[in-house]
């Protein structure tokens, strides 16, 4: 199977529309061997904030001497992105050839795997032929009936920050999505949690008595900001001085006291793990999670970044807030059609220079740009435009950042390759 066979067979609507559960990838797994069985792993669900605190912990075991996989989703530049080992994406080759080997299985089953079941499938058999040491595991969607959550008791289950998302499979409250995501928590395992919302905490301390399992919170009050700008921050955590990172926002620090706190629960399990704090401070130097207000220009000033819920937008713009001193951006955005882009994008208004609406190409739920201009139009008082490509909102926005503080793409995961080539060959 060539690598484009293997895309188109992955991507095949013929996965699609199933119910969710686990006793797919069950089957598939123990037609491959079970390959989940011979791994350890942190496990990781929440709603915003999972794939850079799996991105954190990663760099800090690599640092630590451990061969660490990484499965994260979605992708932002490359489908090979979703399965690193020790920083590296899977060979294009290599991940055919697994998909090749999967598909006899796939498609020989009465219940046929979901999409993202069998990139789950390719991923835990490619971490176990690496013989990876401990592999950070983040959710697709949910927890408790997530393709992943068929792994034996993790190191660490950890809960990252918790919003209202996938409300048509999760459920519409705080609680019922807690509830979800709480269902990676396994018998007598840890657990680390980001906390800070009383209603999702309740769900997880009763999750956590109910299965014997030691609940762990981070300390945030003992976080503090020593510096930032546009190459990083640096910090103070605990026992940690001058912390430095290359992820720019506060809540990345949040984030970073999480993944610390997952670092403190292994060192103390008596499990073999002995992660130093050289290792640490090293592996949060290192980490790299693109996309995420990620600089791509320093002048003229551009970023891109990946949030698209209203928590991620509004983290975001609390981040630009700090970081501007006052000063305004022009926004280039998109959205998809079932987003509340009034809510979402209200914490951007304060901070606009203006606004350049497009139509994202990469999934057919993209919002029309004339509509999501219009929507705009009604939030504010600023000048917002609509493009009729990608490459037209690109020069647009360009041309109007040389008015304003500079320049930020955002609103869907989709847009950020596109978008960032694009920008890339105009500047």
């Amino acid at each position: 199977m060539t690598y484009e066979e293997a895309m188109r067979f992955i991507h095949n609507e013929k996965w699609q529309d199933h119910k969710p559960g686990l006793s797919r990838t069950r089957a598939l797994l123990a037609a491959l061997g079970n390959p989940e069985r011979e791994l350890k792993f942190i496990h990781i669900a929440g709603t915003n904030g999972k794939g850079s605190t799996a991105a954190m912990l990663a760099s800090i075991l690599k640092e630590a001497g451990y061969r660490t996989g990484l499965f994260t989703s979605p992708h932002v530049y490359s489908f090979e992105e979703r399965i690193q080992i020790d920083g590296e994406n899977i060979e294009k080759e290599e991940l055919a050839g697994i998909v090749g080997e999967i598909a006899e299985f796939a498609d020989a089953m009465e219940d046929i795997p979901t999409e993202f079941e069998i990139i789950t499938a390719v991923g835990l058999l490619y971490f176990y032929r690496k013989g990876c040491d401990i592999v950070v595991l983040e959710t697709g969607m949910g927890g408790e009936l997530d393709s992943t959550n068929v792994i034996p008791v993790p190191e660490v289950a950890v809960i990252t920050n918790i919003g209202l998302e996938h409300t048509a499979y999760l459920g519409d409250t705080i609680t019922k999505i807690a509830e979800a995501k709480a269902g990676i928590i396994k018998e007598g395992g840890n657990v680390v949690i980001y906390g800070e919302d009383p209603e999702a905490e309740a769900v997880f301390e009763r999750v956590c008595e109910e299965k014997h399992a030691k609940l762990t919170r981070p300390d945030f009050e003992s976080l503090n900001p020593v510096m930032h700008d546009w190459e990083g921050q640096i910090f103070d955590y605990r026992c940690f001085d001058n912390l430095k990172m290359p992820l720019l926002g506060e809540y990345q620090l949040k984030n970073a006291a999480v993944a610390l706190s997952v670092i403190r629960v292994m060192n103390r399990m008596n499990a073999g793990w002995f992660i130093r704090d050289e290792n640490i401070r090293q592996g949060l130097l290192k980490v790299r999670w693109r996309g995420r207000l990620e600089v791509i220009s320093r002048a003229p000033l551009v970023l891109v970044d990946a949030s698209h819920n209203p928590q991620g937008l509004a983290a975001t713009a609390a981040c630009l807030t700090e970081y501007l001193e006052g000063s305004r951006l022009t926004f280039l955005v998109t959205s998809s059609s079932d987003k509340d882009v009034r809510e979402g994008f209200k914490a951007l208004v304060p901070i606009a220079h203006s606004f350049v609406a497009v139509t994202h190409s990469n999934t057919a739920r993209a919002m029309d740009a004339e509509q999501l201009a219009d929507v705009l139009r009604g939030m504010g008082d600023m000048p917002v435009t609509a493009a009729k490509s990608i490459e037209e909102g690109c020069r647009l926005a360009l041309a109007d950042s040389r008015r304003s503080a500079g320049l930020c793409a955002i609103g869907s995961l989709f847009q950020v390759a596109d978008v960032t080539e694009t920008l890339k060959k105009l500047l």
